[in-house]
């Protein structure tokens, strides 16, 4: 290219600079500066940025996130969600425009993440294309289609006596360390092959109580289907207060693909702790037991949250089985009976039963589901009729034949099927039971074919019945998963593999 050529095309490009420079108009825009006035514990308070609406991402120094809580005439009141030790007075806050999002989608499941969707376990970031608000308007009444579908626990006395069906609340509540979460955590392995995915929350536990939850989902298969969403003990208390709400978001976006979740808040105890803490930080007005006038509201648009979406939104469902620990057998305290009239039903774990061995420690009496035998399979009406009120009549006799009386016949009758009763209903940690092991061995209790087998060979007994369920027709599975009450006709083969099988018990 020669001299002259280069000349012209400089020439043409400055004069097509020169042109445009002097076409440019600037155009002024107003942008909103904040800034960090002071720094608490996990808390900050903000000038600045009058346009931030409520609960309003605003981004920190350092990929530091927080939520616009309480909007003050001069300052914001921020809830900090990450290490905040190194945030310093004077540090610039911007607006995001957004509000707290979740990540969704199938590549959660079988990963351990943070209620923002970073990973704590080895398997390297996590992959999402979605995300999902965390707080979200519950589905309306007219959204909403009948629970009557079991979600089956594996476990005897939940299944029989307190049925949960899919889309219900239900709530487990006892002291601390009386079996809550092994209870949530039989009922997540129970459904392997039984389509359901699993959430579970945890807010608050310790680290090792994390691990070895995962520990055990991990060695039975269950992490194929289950995402487990942790804000551990040390996290600071607005991570534990977003925890459950990012992973109800996680759960509702499987929900609303028509398929049907289960997750599990271990525990809401902890919840409102973090919340009545940020709240008093914050400078709210406490009221009962120092928790702050919406503690209620906390729980109830949580929970209200979990349905059975009606046909016409894909009929998927979510089921909660929400955790509170309570206080020396205190369940009339402020939290548990908040959520007792939220929730649809709760199990009530007892200390007693616990320190007798009598595992799981459900107490029968106190325990209920207010679905009931709509949410049952068919068939456990038949096979648990008069099971609650003959336990209680039990329960009842033995504390009055604790005073030496001598006893008639049929008392001591009342009293030696009682025995029988609980003995069935215990069941070790880690193990659920198959419909079809269940429904025999209640058959068989009904039946009394278990009153004449010594206590001590009620555990073999059992196993002998787990074999015949496996060996069961086609037709008579078929009776036993069926949606309509068995009659008489399809229950007598049942009990007569039942006498088969007990034959050899018989002294």
């Amino acid at each position: 290219m020669s001299d002259k050529t280069i000349s012209r095309v400089l020439e043409n490009t400055l004069a097509g600079l020169s042109e445009i420079r002097e076409s440019f108009i600037p155009t002024l825009q107003l942008e909103e500066a904040g800034w960090v006035e002071s720094v608490g514990n996990g808390i900050a308070h903000v000038k600045g940025l009058p346009g931030t609406g409520f609960e309003e991402l605003l981004k920190f120094p350092d990929d530091l996130y927080g939520i616009a809580f309480n909007l003050e005439e001069e300052e914001i009141g921020v809830v900090l969600l990450g290490d905040y030790w190194h945030l310093r007075t004077g540090d610039p806050v911007e607006r995001t425009g957004r509000v707290v999002e979740a990540p969704v989608g199938e590549s959660l499941l079988g990963r351990v993440i943070d209620p923002l969707g970073n990973p704590l376990d080895d398997k390297g970031p996590v992959h999402y294309s979605k995300t999902k608000p965390i707080e979200e308007t519950a589905p309306s009444i007219m959204d909403r289609a009948p629970v009557n579908f079991p979600l089956q626990t594996g476990i005897k006395v939940v299944d029989a006596i307190v049925p949960i069906g899919r889309g219900q609340r239900e709530l487990i509540l006892g002291d601390r360390q009386t079996g809550k979460t092994a209870i949530a955590i039989d009922a997540i392995l129970n459904q392997k092959d039984q389509q359901v995915l699993c959430i579970y929350c945890s807010i608050g536990q310790r680290a090792s109580s994390v691990a070895k939850v995962n520990a055990d989902l991990l060695s039975r298969g269950a992490m194929d289907y289950t995402v487990m969403v942790v804000s551990e003990g040390n996290a600071p208390a607005g991570l534990n207060y977003i925890a459950p709400y990012a992973a109800t978001a996680m759960a509702e976006y499987f929900m609303h693909q028509g398929r049907d979740v289960l997750i599990v808040y271990d525990d809401l105890t902890q919840h409102a702790r973090s919340y009545r803490e940020l709240s008093l930080l914050l400078r709210r007005p406490p009221g009962r037991e120092a928790f702050p006038g919406d503690i209620f509201y906390l729980h109830s648009r949580l929970l209200e949250r979990a349905t059975h979406l009606s046909d016409e939104l894909g009929g998927g469902s979510l089921t909660a089985l929400p955790i509170v620990e309570t206080e020396a057998q205190n369940i009339s305290a402020y939290i548990p009976t908040n959520l007792i009239s939220i929730t649809d039903g709760q199990i009530y774990l007892s200390p007693t039963q616990f320190e007798l061995g009598i595992l799981p420690a459900i107490d029968i009496g106190k325990s209920v589901s207010r679905v009931g035998d709509k949410a049952q399979l068919p068939i456990y009406q038949t096979a648990t009729a008069g099971l609650k009120l003959n336990h209680s009549q039990f329960v009842e006799l033995e504390n009055f034949a604790r005073f030496g009386t001598r006893l008639d016949s049929r008392t001591q009758k009342v009293l030696d099927h009682g025995q029988r009763i609980r003995e069935v209903l215990k069941q070790s940690n880690l193990a659920p039971i198959p419909v079809t092991e269940q429904i025999l061995t209640l058959l068989a209790l009904k039946q009394g074919l278990l009153d004449a087998i010594p206590l001590e060979q009620i555990a073999a007994a059992e196993r002998t019945l787990a074999t015949t369920a496996g060996q069961l027709t086609k037709s008579e599975l078929e009776a036993i998963r069926g949606d309509q009450v068995p009659d008489d006709r399809l229950i007598a083969p049942l009990i007569q593999h039942c006498e088969a099988a007990l034959a050899e018990f018989k002294p």
